[in-house]
């Protein structure tokens, strides 16, 4: 980058003042976890391997074996999440875990995006999808000061703001609601993409209502999109739930899939799909599949943007104004 006409480029994008609530929302997030005698831990953002999602792109980073050729050495991943070092550690005994750290996902820039960015992450073996709910709404009250967050699962969220039942509406059915509302359509999306038309009505129709008096919680989401949560009959559900807090997205959580046949075959239909988007394959086999092989103890875990939380907490309207140096100041 050319900084000769920009002077002021080297300096940070977030002011001071907002810098001190992020170092004060860090030490708050640590205390609420030692209160409850979680244990910090690391794992590496440089690993062989990574989570196979369609909608996520990992960070590819050549490791030369001889420094005069950079270029030529094993492709290794930076993180998109800590999960898979986590869950690693569960299964080697691990009770409650979490960890601060930085992930990576390519292809995300923007007011709520940025590629580099900071997250946090925990794990408690026991926990239900329920006691996972109501960790994240502790958190999300210690932090935010915004009281405890309301729930509302999936289809009611729908059904309120929508007005269609996501869980048995056909792809043309959820078209034309979205045709109805005078929605705006990508021309990849395809006629048949029934998750494609499902996330387009949330992000129009549903998010913007989420969290506004109070913070929210949106659990059992279509099994399709399940990614690594546990799927419940009757009806047939993911046990996945997110965060919202003034349509905002926070946190993803999942009671756990511990089932390593389940992954291997979620893996082969997410490198399917990423075949159909033009994507590279990820590799499907990995340690935390030889862990489950293993045995993973049952448990619930959540990711939480912590800058997005920082964010919120301080009234901005963009990671850029809570973040020293975005991605175009790196």
């Amino acid at each position: 980058m050319n900084t000769s006409a920009r002077p002021d480029d080297f300096l940070p994008t977030a002011t001071w003042d907002r810098l001190r609530l992020r170092a004060e929302l860090l030490a708050r997030t640590r205390a609420f976890f030692a209160a409850r005698d979680f244990l910090e831990v690391e794992t590496p953002l440089l690993s062989a391997d990574t989570v196979i999602d369609r909608h996520l792109d990992p960070l590819a980073v050549t490791l030369p074996h001889d420094a005069s050729a950079p270029g030529v050495g094993r492709t290794m991943w930076l993180q998109t999440s800590p999960e898979f070092g986590m869950k690693r550690l569960l299964a080697a005994g691990g009770q409650a875990l979490y960890q601060i750290t930085r992930a990576f996902r390519a292809g995300e820039i923007g007011a709520l995006h940025n590629p580099e960015f900071t997250i946090v992450e925990w794990y408690r073996c026991g926990d239900t999808m329920v006691e996972g709910m109501q960790l994240l709404s502790d958190l999300s009250e210690a932090l935010l000061l915004l009281g405890p967050a309301d729930r509302i699962s999936y289809a009611a969220a729908f059904e309120q703001h929508a007005g269609i039942d996501p869980h048995r509406a056909s792809p043309d059915e959820l078209a034309a609601v979205a045709k109805r509302r005078g929605i705006s359509l990508s021309e990849n999306l395809a006629g048949t993409d029934r998750d494609g038309w499902l996330n387009l009505l949330l992000a129009h129709l549903v998010e913007p209502h989420l969290g506004v008096a109070r913070p929210m919680i949106l659990y059992d989401y279509p099994a399709s999109q399940a990614a690594l949560a546990q799927v419940h009959d009757n009806p047939v559900v993911a046990r996945r739930f997110e965060l919202y807090v003034r349509g905002v997205e926070l946190a993803n959580g999942y009671q756990e899939l511990i089932d390593p046949a389940v992954l291997r075959a979620r893996n082969r239909a997410a490198n399917a799909d990423r075949t159909a988007d033009g994507k590279p394959l990820l590799p499907t086999e990995s340690r935390l599949l030889a862990a489950m092989d293993r045995g993973l103890p049952p448990s619930s875990g959540v990711a939480l943007g912590f800058d997005r939380l920082v964010m919120l907490a301080a009234g901005a309207k963009s990671l850029a104004e809570v973040i020293a140096f975005p991605i175009e100041r790196a």
